[in-house]
């Protein structure tokens, strides 16, 4: 027998609250919040003080986030991706609840510092770049690239245009002359 709270969540799946209402919740608020950070609409001056458009950002959010709802493929990469990050977030949080286990308690709390942060931080980004890669099928065709299978050329082609472009701006980039030391 299902327990009352089970029965709950089957009839918010049944409904689609997880596969429209969520995602476009969350599109809609993620975008919002990046239009109302990059001020791409501009902003309006009342009394002196500067406003961002809410009302052009919230539309555009409704709009994207309405068009990323409309999209089965779309939703369904937001929603894996949303739950493996999820479990990204909480080794997270485990890591640092384990490092701080080795600390003594401040007022502060814990808080990785230089190398160790920085190092995390691209750990943690890695992570994140393999959820995106695997959620758009990318992973798999990367792998089939390195191993030679068919189904590579479309890596193939994008390193061969990143390798591309890193060229050209190493060769185009100037060159300073050494500066000369003077002695004193």
């Amino acid at each position: 027998m299902a327990s009352p709270f089970r029965e709950i969540i089957e009839f918010f799946n049944d409904i689609g609250v997880f596969d429209v209402v969520l995602p476009f919740l969350l599109v809609f608020t993620i975008v919002f919040a990046l239009l109302e950070r990059t001020k791409v609409f501009g902003v309006e001056k009342i009394e002196g003080r500067e406003y961002t458009k809410k009302n052009l950002n919230s539309v555009a959010a409704f709009v994207i986030a309405f068009l990323v709802v409309a999209s089965s493929n779309l939703v369904e990469i937001i929603t894996e991706v949303s739950s493996k990050f999820v479990v990204l977030l909480f080794l997270v949080i485990l890591f640092l609840l384990l490092v701080g286990s080795f600390f003594k308690e401040e007022p502060h709390g814990v808080f990785l510092e230089g190398g160790w942060k920085t190092t995390f931080m691209i750990i943690v980004f890695l992570g994140l770049a393999f959820i995106f890669l695997d959620a758009l099928d990318l992973l798999q065709d990367t792998f089939d690239f390195f191993e030679g299978t068919g189904k590579g050329e479309f890596i193939g082609s994008v390193i061969l245009i990143i390798l591309l472009i890193l060229f050209i701006v190493f060769v185009t980039q100037e060159r300073q002359p050494p500066k000369k030391h003077s002695k004193v």
